[in-house]
């Protein structure tokens, strides 16, 4: 996959901070690891440069990180989860997706994101339900689907 480059990242960064885009961060943390030290030094001032460490595989992230996001859709978890979505967002911008980041941005919130990481998933032709038992399968390809978890009704509070 192709990476943005170091001048992209940090124009990025730029424009959502000027956008207000990014008001917990969650989308910039990810761009800031894509980025050498040198590159990063122009949007942070790290206090102990030798620490620094870039993230150079963003696709085994990106695959890692679905799962993550998959666990806090599954657990009901509502920050979490729009933390997760924003994430992976920048991520496939980072990994030059433009397409799965206009799916994302045209698929609902319901559901804990659950249709925005779905349309993650399917535009790298990842797979979103096959690590799932029969039972967070069923919620999840439901929750997707922008439906609550349980047709029967959820406890934990979802809701059509």
């Amino acid at each position: 996959m192709t990476i943005r480059t170091q001048e992209e990242i940090v124009t990025r960064i730029r424009a959502l901070r000027a956008d207000c885009g990014d008001i917990f961060g969650f989308r910039e943390e990810v761009l800031v690891e894509a980025l050498d030290l040198d590159h990063a030094r122009q949007v942070i001032t790290p206090r102990h440069p030798e620490a620094w460490t870039q993230r150079v595989d963003h696709e085994t992230y990106a695959r890692d990180y679905l799962d993550f996001a998959i666990g806090k859709i599954l657990g009901h978890r509502g920050n979490s989860a729009s933390r997760s979505v924003d994430k992976l967002s920048e991520l496939a911008w980072l990994l030059g997706r433009d397409d799965i980041v206009a799916a994302m941005d045209h698929a609902g919130y319901p559901m804990y994101g659950a249709p925005k990481v779905k349309a993650f998933a399917d535009g790298f032709g990842w797979p979103l339900l096959d690590d799932l038992d029969g039972d967070d399968r069923l919620a999840l390809a439901r929750m997707a689907e922008g439906q609550q978890c349980d047709p029967q009704g959820c406890e934990r509070g979802c809701a059509d």
